[in-house]
């Protein structure tokens, strides 16, 4: 029915040989993403549970940490990291920075959750001392790896995600993209990160964050996942409005579908593991724009997938996913 709908890009894609399986379904027909969705992902998190880091290392070889955010990501939240990453760090001078790396992204997130997501004056002096002092460790173990392997580009996004936690100031910033984006022009998760800096509540102009994602977006190639920073911004703006139906407009609905077939519906588009976080993205923004026909054929495509991100910035994400989904 899509592919008539649709046309040629409508056409499902070939199976994925390390596509994970999917676990037993639920009555809602949701199921969270685990691992991107892949064996091989899986088995690098599993290895990092275990503490193991010789299993780390031979697990990541499909991979190449420096540059894939979302493989690396899988590691951020893994409760542990810190208490044993130190020793990889001081031992294997080989892998010195993959080490740093790992340590480095598992503390910008550990800073976070000591401060959580509390407004500021809600946050008391010793969360904010905790933060502060997991994203100092963070800062340094980041910039040695990005020192030792200036090639990589996933040191410079943590950086700039420690960066905002720890107010390091415009010039910094500015200094921290210049360097990711000359490491890589395209890279859908850096513009995202300066899509949020220039959000009205980390000191941006209004309408700045929705520009510089339009000018980005201006330069992306048929089936380039750098298209989501279309449905991210209007997320954002969502995010910063008073109104809850501030996106259902037939502009807003134009300009999303467009990005959408662009980008991800586009057959050069190439699913990667954790493509279905680029298809939560357009599903969430197309939800908020009221949009049914595009945002039926992304949850048809994502079969009950879930990605926490974008939908963790509504209340009850996993049902709010689901009531849209049932909606389109």
């Amino acid at each position: 029915m899509f592919g008539k709908l649709f046309g040629r890009d409508g056409e499902r894609p070939a199976a994925d040989t390390y596509a994970l399986p999917v676990p037993g379904t639920r009555r809602s027909g949701v199921h969270p993403l685990r691992a991107l969705g892949d064996t091989r992902v899986m088995a690098l998190v599993r290895a990092a549970e275990d503490g193991d880091w010789e299993g780390i290392k031979e697990t990541s070889a499909p991979f190449d940490l420096g540059r894939d955010h979302r493989v690396l990501g899988q590691l951020a939240e893994i409760e542990g990291i810190e208490e044993w990453i130190g020793r990889p760090v001081r031992r294997d001078k080989e892998h010195r920075a993959t080490a740093l790396l790992i340590s480095g992204l598992r503390h910008v997130t550990w800073g976070w959750e000591a401060r959580t997501d509390a407004r500021a004056v809600d946050v008391t002096q010793e969360q904010w001392k905790i933060f502060h002092e997991r994203l100092h460790i963070a800062e340094e173990h980041l910039l040695e790896a990005a020192e030792l392997r200036p090639e990589w580009i996933t040191p410079w996004r943590q950086l700039l995600v420690s960066g905002r936690g720890m107010s390091v100031g415009a010039a910094v910033q500015e200094t921290r993209l210049a360097a990711a984006l000359r490491r890589a022009p395209l890279d859908p998760q850096i513009h995202a990160e300066r899509v949020t800096q220039l959000q009205p509540r980390w000191g941006g102009e209004p309408g700045a964050a929705l520009a510089y994602a339009r000018e980005v977006y201006a330069t992306a190639p048929e089936g380039h996942p750098l298209g989501c920073v279309i449905a991210f911004a209007h997320i954002e703006e969502w995010v910063e409005s008073d109104r809850q139906d501030c996106l259902e407009t037939r502009a807003i609905r134009q300009e999303l579908c467009e990005a959408a077939r662009h980008s991800i519906l586009h057959p050069a588009y190439v699913r990667t593991p954790g493509w279905q976080y680029d298809f939560n993205a357009f599903a969430m923004a197309l939800s908020l724009a009221a949009e049914s026909k595009v945002c039926a054929r992304l949850f048809h495509e994502l079969g009950g997938a879930f990605t926490s991100w974008p939908w963790a910035y509504l209340a009850e994400p996993e049902e709010a996913y689901g009531r849209a989904r049932r909606r389109a």
